[in-house]
C-alpha cells in the first residue's frame, strides 16, 4: 500500500480557494495591463487631437485676409487683435498669437503684451516657413502650441500664427477619460471575482467535491484494482469509444487474435459482437452472457454507467470460459468427493452397527463372514469401475453415485461394452459429469416411491462414439410433456426445479450430441444420449 501522505501530501489551499485566487489574479493583472495600455493610448490620442485642433485653428487664422492685410498694412494691424480674440473665445483655446517676421506679437489675450516679442523660444522654425508643434512655457504658463506661417498673395511669408492650448486642460481631458476606464476596470474586477467564485464551485461540483489529492489517490487505487483483477475490463463512453482496457483485457483480446491499440477506437471496429452499443442504447445490464471472439468463448457482464440519470458509458467485464470451467470442475470434484465420503461414511456406520450387534450376540462366525462379504463387495465394485473408466474424475463420480444410490435404498447397475478411455479434452469430462449426474439424480427421484427401486446406467463406447443410457423403474412420463422436459424451468416436481434436463441439453449442444427419451406409463423411462467422444492419445 502506498504512503499517500508522503507521495501526495496535504495541499495548503483547497481547490476552490486556489481557483478563485488564480482567476482573480489573472483578471486583475489583465485589466491592470489593459488600463495602462489604454491610458497611454488615450493620452497620445488626446494630445494628438488637441494638437490637430490647434493646427486647424492656426491655419484658418493664417489664411484669413484680415490677418494678411493687417500684417501688410500698419493701419489695419489693430483688426488682428479683435479677430484673434473672437476666434479664441469661440474655439476655447488658451491663446491665438499673430506675429510678424521679427516675432513681434500683433495679437494676444493680454492687450498689454502687444508689440512685445513672442515668449517661449520655439517660434524659430515657423519664421522659416515650417509648420510645427511644440510644448513650451510662455506668459500664460505651460501650453501645447501649434505654429503655422502666414503668406501673402505672392506666397511670401509675412508672419506666423501660434495657437496654444493649456496642458492643464489636456491633462484634465486625459484624467476624465482615465476615470471612465478605471470605473470599467473596477466593474471588470468585480465581475471577474464573481465569475471566479462561480467557476470554482462549478469545477468542485463536477469533481464531486473532491480535492486533487483525493482524485489522484482514487485514480491510483482504481488503476491498481483494475490491473490486479483476474477479469478483463473494457470501458467505453456514450459514443462507444474505448476509454479503458486493463492488462487482463488486453491479454484476452490478444489471445483472440485482436491487436491494439484499443484506446480511442470504437469498440465495434475491433469487436463487432460486443453488444455494448445495445447496453448504451437500452441502459439495461446484460449479465453472465457467453460471447464468441474468434473461436475463444468468454463469459461477460455488460452494465451501463449512469451519472445523474444519464447514460455516460458502459463497462464490460469478461473472463475466458475455460478458466471458469476449470474452477467449476475443481468445485465439482470436491463436491463429488465430499458426497462420496458422506455416503460411504453413512454406509460404514450402518455396517458398524450390524457388526456391533453380531459381536454383542457373540456370533463371531457371522461377524467374520459379514466383514469378508463387505470387503469383497467393496473391492470388486472399485475394481470394476476403475477398470472400465480410465478417467479418474468420472470413475470417482460413478463410485460416489453408487454409494448414494445404496443410501437411497436403490439398486444401481453399471453395464455396457468396452472400457471408456480418458477424453482428449478435459472439458468433455465436465460435460459428461453434468449429463450423467442430472440423469442419474432424476432417475433416483423417479424410483424413490416405487416398490422396485432400480436404476441401470449403460456405457457403450465404439469408434469414438459414446452412448449413455439411464433406465429407471419409475412411473414413466406422459407423452404430451416429453418435448417440454428440456425447457428451462419446466418441472413436474414443484417450484424452483426444472434445471437439470436444461443443463443436459446445453451440454449436448456443446458436444454436438443428441438426446432420446423413451417412456412408458407404469414401466419406467429411458434416457439415451449419443455424442462424439475422442479419446486421449
Amino acid at each position: 500500500m502506498l504512503d499517500w501522505n508522503i507521495r501526495i501530501g496535504k495541499p495548503k489551499l483547497r481547490l476552490q480557494t486556489t481557483i478563485t485566487l488564480l482567476v482573480c489574479i489573472v483578471v486583475v493583472m489583465a485589466l491592470f495591463v489593459t488600463e495602462i495600455l489604454i491610458t497611454n493610448r488615450i493620452s497620445q490620442e488626446t494630445k494628438k487631437g488637441q494638437a490637430e485642433k490647434a493646427t486647424d485653428i492656426a491655419r484658418i487664422v493664417a489664411q484669413s485676409s484680415l490677418v494678411i492685410n493687417g500684417l501688410q498694412n500698419k493701419k489695419a494691424e489693430k483688426d488682428i487683435q479683435t479677430y484673434a480674440n473672437d476666434i479664441k473665445r469661440s474655439t476655447h483655446v488658451e491663446f491665438i498669437v499673430v506675429m510678424d517676421m521679427n516675432g513681434i506679437r500683433k495679437s494676444h489675450p493680454n492687450r498689454n503684451l502687444l508689440g512685445q516679442h513672442f515668449v517661449g523660444g520655439d517660434e524659430g522654425p515657423v519664421l522659416k516657413g515650417r509648420e510645427h508643434i511644440s510644448t513650451a512655457e510662455g506668459t500664460l504658463g505651460l501650453s501645447l502650441r501649434s505654429f503655422v506661417p502666414v503668406f501673402d498673395e505672392k506666397n511670401k511669408q509675412i508672419g506666423a500664427v501660434a495657437v496654444g492650448i493649456s496642458l492643464e486642460k489636456v491633462n484634465l481631458a486625459i484624467e476624465q477619460s482615465r476615470r471612465i476606464i478605471l470605473i470599467g476596470v473596477g466593474v471588470g474586477v468585480l465581475v471577474g471575482i464573481l465569475g471566479a467564485l462561480f467557476l470554482a464551485r462549478k469545477i468542485k461540483s463536477i469533481l464531486f467535491g473532491m480535492e486533487p489529492s483525493e482524485i489522484a489517490k482514487l485514480l491510483e487505487e482504481r488503476s491498481a484494482m483494475l490491473e490486479s483483477t483476474k477479469e478483463g475490463t473494457l470501458a467505453v463512453d456514450q459514443d462507444g469509444i474505448t476509454t479503458l482496457v486493463n492488462n487482463e483485457g488486453v491479454r484476452l483480446l490478444h489471445m483472440a487474435g485482436i491487436e491494439g491499440p484499443f484506446l480511442g477506437k470504437r469498440v465495434d471496429e475491433y469487436m463487432p459482437n460486443t453488444k455494448l452499443s445495445t447496453v448504451l442504447g437500452t441502459g439495461e445490464a446484460q449479465l453472465d452472457q457467453e460471447q464468441e471472439i474468434n473461436h475463444i468463448t468468454i463469459l461477460t457482464n455488460r452494465v451501463p454507467v449512469i451519472v445523474k440519470g444519464k447514460i455516460v458509458g458502459a463497462i464490460a467485464t469478461f473472463r475466458e470460459k475455460t478458466e471458469i470451467k476449470e474452477l467449476a470442475e475443481q468445485l465439482t470434484g470436491v463436491k463429488l468427493y465430499a458426497e462420496a465420503l458422506r455416503t460411504q461414511s453413512h454406509e460404514f456406520m450402518n455396517k458398524l452397527h450390524v457388526i456391533s450387534g453380531l459381536v454383542h450376540m457373540k456370533d463371531y462366525q457371522m461377524v467374520s463372514t459379514y466383514i469378508t462379504k463387505i470387503v469383497n463387495h467393496q473391492q470388486s465394485e472399485v475394481e470394476f469401475v476403475v477398470s472400465r473408466f480410465k478417467d479418474p474424475v468420472l470413475a470417482g463420480f460413478i463410485l460416489g453415485k453408487l454409494s448414494f444410490a445404496r443410501e437411497k435404498g436403490c439398486e444401481m447397475i453399471i453395464d455396457g461394452e468396452g472400457l471408456l478411455p480418458e477424453p482428449h479434452r478435459q472439458e468433455t469430462t465436465h460435460e459428461v459429469v453434468t449429463i450423467l449426474g442430472n440423469l442419474i439424480d432424476n432417475a433416483l427421484d423417479a424410483v424413490a416411491d416405487q416398490p422396485l427401486k432400480k436404476v441401470t446406467v449403460r456405457f457403450d463406447y465404439y469408434e469414438n462414439i459414446l452412448v449413455l443410457e439411464v433406465h429407471d423403474t419409475g412411473q414413466g412420463i406422459d407423452e404430451e410433456i416429453i418435448n417440454s422436459l428440456c425447457v428451462k424451468g419446466f418441472s413436474t416436481k414443484g417450484e424452483n426445479r426444472g434445471i437439470g434436463l436444461f443443463l443436459v441439453q446445453r451440454s449436448l449442444e456443446k458436444l454436438a450430441g443428441q438426446l432420446e427419451i423413451h417412456s412408458q406409463k407404469g414401466k419406467g423411462t429411458a434416457f439415451i444420449v449419443t455424442f462424439p467422444y475422442n479419446s486421449k492419445q
